[in-house]
């Protein structure tokens, strides 16, 4: 069972509070980042923002050069055609 770690810090007059250094590693929190305060139940969660799709473009590279985006439309409707297929047949 992992040991469970508390930190306590101080509300400033604004309200601000500081977040430890351990908690913005593990959620991968970087000066100038938003964070989500999400609260439910009486309980609060701090979460790190969803990526953005600057932040993620490029990350994954293309199956091909220039791709071929009527290729990949066919592909596309004729796997959609296949389950739909597979689906009205199973129902019979």
């Amino acid at each position: 069972m992992e040991k469970v770690k508390e930190y306590v810090t101080r509300a400033t007059s604004k309200g601000q509070v500081t977040i430890p250094a351990e908690v913005r590693r593990l959620l991968g929190i970087q000066p100038g980042k938003e964070v989500i305060f999400r609260v439910e139940g009486g309980r609060v969660e701090i979460l790190p923002p969803p990526m953005s799709l600057e932040e993620v473009y490029g990350s994954v590279p293309p199956l091909g050069r220039p791709e071929d985006f009527k290729k990949l439309r066919n592909t596309a409707i004729d796997e959609h055609s296949r389950k739909v297929l597979e689906e009205m047949s199973s129902e019979a």
